[in-house]
Order: structure tokens, then C-alpha cells, then sequence
């Protein structure tokens, strides 16, 4: 099967062991799709499928299918203050999957890359006047996107926060939060050079020095083009 084409409405169908009871099938449609979860360890995942038909714990890891009983997704996670069903439950696209099992076939491994920065949370970054954008905290030194020149935000000996730089697209693809940055990284390698395009404040009297206790000034910015290879993620996962 395949995950592209869904719509909103069709119908979905989950197999699980929901509480221990094996070959479980339950029924609903789509309710959303290109949804965004967090991994256990705060990784965002995202093109999440969301469904109504009943997930519950057991459900994890069972198939789910369109009406003619084609593989769209894997069950993941639920959103439920109780723990059990409330309605909204959520798969991994099929497509997501395939490209994982074909890499664990393929090299027994899968090692995730990653830039090697550290960034602000896009609700964080709002409150100093960064709409759109991942804006960058730290650069380690020892890490490719240093080499390329990528700055970090620091904050002055006065207590001004001086802007770091903002990343708004990755080779061809649009950056608005760090959802669309991991989005944009996930089918590539570590070793890969990808090309970012970062908003860069000004040093042009103080202008890219923010007031913490002022929020939503409009920073003045030169776009900037960095060439970097990705790093290994210490996040990942072998099969042996």
C-alpha cells in the first residue's frame, strides 16, 4: 500500500491486541492528515496520519488500512487523557515505514542525521521577533555547520540577546519550524552536504541585539547560503 492520496473522511480500519486481545479490528475514517507527534525522546515526527477508529494500548505497532485492506499506516500513539480511546489516534505513514525497513534491511542500521545545532522552540523564537524560521542557539565548534559558518544566538555582557542565525530552507524545501527542519533531513544521510539558506541579523547599530523584556521587534536581516554535511544523531536504532 501506500499513504499518498489519503483524504480526509475515507475510511480506516486498525488491528491491534488492545488490552491483550489479539486480532482486535476496529473501524472510523481519517480524520487528519500531515499531523505532528512527538517521539519518546521529544524528536517531532510529522505527515502523521490521525484517525478515529479506536487505538488503545496493544494497538501499537498494528497495521492500518484503507477500505480495500491496503497498508497506509502503522498505529503509534493516542491522544487521550485517560489513556484509553478517545477518538484520536495515530498512525506512521506506510511510506514513512518502507523507507525505514528498506535501510534496516539494507544496512542493519538506522543512524538519523542531524545538523549538530541546538534551536530555539518557534514559540520561544516568537517572543524575539522570529515569525518564521528555526533560529539557532549553539553552534559546537566541532561541528560541520560551525565549519560552514552557521552563527549561534549569544546573549552580551549588557544582557541583550544577539540573534543567531535563522534557517529558512534546506535545499529545496521550505523552513518554518523545527518540524519542517527534521521533515526535510529525514530521507537523507549523515555524510550528506545539504545546502541552508539562513536569515543573518545586521550588525548594524545594535540591530541584532534584542531587549528580553521586549517582545515582537522586527530584526533587520541579510539572507545568507551555507553549504554543510550532516552529522550522525546519537539517536537511532541497530538490529543485529
Amino acid at each position: 500500500g501506500t499513504s499518498q492520496g489519503l483524504r480526509i473522511g475515507q475510511s480506516s480500519l486498525a488491528i491491534g491486541n488492545p488490552f491483550g486481545l489479539d486480532h482486535s479490528l476496529t473501524s472510523g475514517i481519517i480524520s487528519g492528515i500531515g499531523r505532528e507527534v512527538r517521539s519518546p525522546s521529544g524528536r517531532p515526527i510529522s505527515n502523521v496520519i490521525q484517525t478515529d477508529a479506536a487505538i488503545n494500548p496493544g494497538n501499537s505497532g498494528g497495521p492500518l488500512l484503507n477500505a480495500a485492506g491496503q497498508l497506509i499506516g502503522i498505529n503509534t500513539a493516542i491522544y487521550s487523557p485517560t489513556g484509553a480511546s478517545a477518538g484520536i489516534g495515530f498512525a506512521i505513514p506506510v511510506d514513512a515505514v518502507s523507507y525505514i525497513v528498506d535501510t534496516l534491511i539494507k544496512d542493519g542500521r538506522i543512524v538519523r542525521p542531524v545538523l549538530g545545532i541546538s534551536y530555539l522552540e518557534s514559540k520561544q523564537a516568537k517572543a524575539l521577533g522570529v515569525n518564521r524560521g528555526v533560529l539557532v542557539l549553539d553552534v559546537p565548534s566541532n561541528s560541520p555547520a560551525y565549519r560552514a559558518g552557521m552563527r549561534g544566538t549569544r546573549r552580551t555582557e549588557t544582557g541583550l540577546i544577539e540573534i543567531g542565525d535563522i534557517i529558512i530552507q534546506i535545499d529545496e524545501a521550505r523552513i518554518d519550524t523545527e518540524a519542517d527542519l527534521f521533515e526535510a533531513l529525514q530521507f537523507n544521510k549523515p555524510g550528506d552536504k545539504v545546502s541552508i539558506t539562513v536569515n543573518r541579523a545586521v550588525v548594524d547599530k545594535d540591530m541584532n541585539r534584542v531587549d528580553p523584556q521586549r517582545t515582537g521587534r522586527q530584526l533587520k536581516m541579510s539572507e545568507k547560503i551555507l553549504v554543510t554535511q550532516l552529522k550522525s544523531s546519537a539517536e537511532g536504532f541497530r538490529i543485529n
